[in-house]
């Protein structure tokens, strides 16, 4: 499938993104994936981004702006700079990653500009303060979701929840835009490799059922849940990653056999899913989900909570589970029948891998390009319509 043909080798695409290299989240990695497949197509792009970033990624330039840290994560900060440098690229459009107070002021830039702007619906805000139990705050966060997206040309979100969410709170012009996942980095035959098979060794001595987690340790992803799986014999855990609730989950899962891999990254983190069994997100908040499909791409079932996006990327006693929201018990009962039964995790992990099968990152960029396309022949069409009366007038 080619991407976006009418405009082949000729997009100009300006990237702002909340978060970006060197730190690691879902957002930086769809970044650098559109980025990449952008360089491979040969469009030109350039990248805004907050401070810290490298100053140039595949070949086009980043620039940053002055950012404030947040629970280990910078956040940008408005700046002066972001209107010129749109203004100096001259770009067809702008993708706004997961578009907060840095992204909301490239989208008014854009519009300023009469660039039409994307903007990509990937972090759960509002869920943050409903989370934390914040009562009104968590009305003015959908508030301002909704206030930063009603600037935008186009919202793509990545789940049929945050399409009801935004829709409920009266976002206009919704798409889905599903996220890409490396086929060939993640893959079954791994477990084979002799790194993988070192750590398995390391992680399961004595032929333990391992269950894995790769993602942040942060509040919202939920991982003092796993205190869930205490007494469940014959298990080994894996935590992949690292973030500020670290202490915090090393408490509740004290006594249980966890081993902690740090963050991880390439062909170290392919090696990790090679040796896990089964793979266990608990977090409620993800509006997406893309450790699930790399697990599923691994060849591993998966257990998440039937709660946003790993509805749409999890079937339900096909692939893995899906266990009720806030229910430990549950968590419990669909991850001690994996670990009870060896076939079920492979009939479940074979069909997980079927089901990523169409989400390489190339078919899934080809659709953002479309979106991209669409947002331009619209802007394109709105010019013209304007200068018509004033062709007439004269």
């Amino acid at each position: 499938m080619d991407a976006c043909p009418a405009y082949s080798g000729g997009m100009r695409v300006a990237v702002i993104s909340e978060s970006f290299l060197p730190t690691i989240s879902g957002v930086t990695t769809s970044v650098c994936k559109v980025l990449d497949e952008l360089r491979r197509l040969g469009h030109d792009a350039l990248v805004i981004a907050p401070s810290g970033a490298p100053a140039e990624y595949a070949g086009f330039p980043v620039h940053t702006v002055p950012a404030l840290s947040y629970r280990q994560f910078p956040v940008g900060l408005p700046n002066p700079r972001v209107l010129k440098l749109l203004a100096d690229f001259g770009p067809d459009v702008l993708h706004a990653a997961s578009p907060f107070l840095l992204g909301a002021q490239g989208i008014a830039a854009a519009r300023r500009l009469g660039v039409p702007s994307v903007a990509v619906f990937q972090t759960d805000v509002a869920g943050y303060a409903r989370r934390n139990h914040l009562g009104q705050a968590t009305r003015l966060a959908w508030r301002f979701v909704k206030w930063v997206h009603d600037g935008a040309d186009l919202t793509l979100v990545p789940s049929e929840a945050s399409m009801a969410a935004l829709g409920r709170v009266g976002v206009p012009r919704l798409a889905r835009w599903t996220r890409g996942v490396d086929l060939a980095g993640y893959h079954p035959n791994h477990r084979r490799h002799p790194l993988a098979v070192a750590l398995r060794d390391r992680l399961a001595p004595n032929g333990e059922v391992v269950i894995g987690y790769v993602g942040r340790i942060a509040p919202e992803k939920q991982v003092e849940r796993l205190r869930a799986l205490r007494g469940v014999p014959g298990i080994s855990i894996a935590l992949v990653g690292d973030g500020p609730s670290t202490p915090l989950v090393a408490r509740a899962l004290a006594g249980l056999p966890v081993t902690w891999l740090g963050r991880l990254a390439g062909e170290e983190l392919a090696h990790a899913y090679a040796a896990f069994d089964v793979f266990v997100h608990a977090g409620t908040e993800e509006t997406f989900g893309q450790t699930l499909q790399e697990a599923h791409a691994a060849g591993l079932p998966v257990v998440a909570p039937r709660a946003g996006g790993p509805i749409d990327l999890v079937e339900h006693g096909v692939d893995g589970f899906l266990f009720t929201p806030d229910d430990d018990h549950d968590l419990r009962r669909h991850v001690a029948a994996l670990v009870a039964d060896g076939p079920l995790r492979h009939r479940m992990g074979e069909a997980g891998r079927r089901a990523v099968l169409g989400r390489s990152w190339e078919n899934v960029c080809a659709t953002l390009f479309d979106h991209y396309g669409t947002v331009i022949d619209e802007g394109l069409s709105r010019r013209a319509e304007t200068l018509v009366p004033l062709a007439q007038r004269r």
